[in-house]
């Protein structure tokens, strides 16, 4: 399996597991519960999984080292 189709399988695994969750769950939950409940399933379907990892972002011209998560 080339990087394409590696990368296509794990897409359409994450895709399907959120659909999945949101089926469940409903749309009303707070986004922790979601996230809880999709991290869950994506280790379970033996993904590699970071949470709330920081990522920078320029303002001003300055780097803010977190600016999303």
């Amino acid at each position: 399996m080339n990087k394409e189709e590696r990368l296509n399988v794990i897409t359409k695994t994450i895709i399907g597991i959120a659909i999945n969750v949101h089926r469940a769950l409903g749309p009303r939950l707070l986004e922790s519960a979601h996230e809880a409940c999709m991290v869950y399933d994506l280790v379970s379907a033996d993904l590699k999984v970071e949470q709330q990892k920081p990522l920078p972002i320029i303002y001003q011209g300055v780097k803010l080292e977190c600016g999303y998560r």
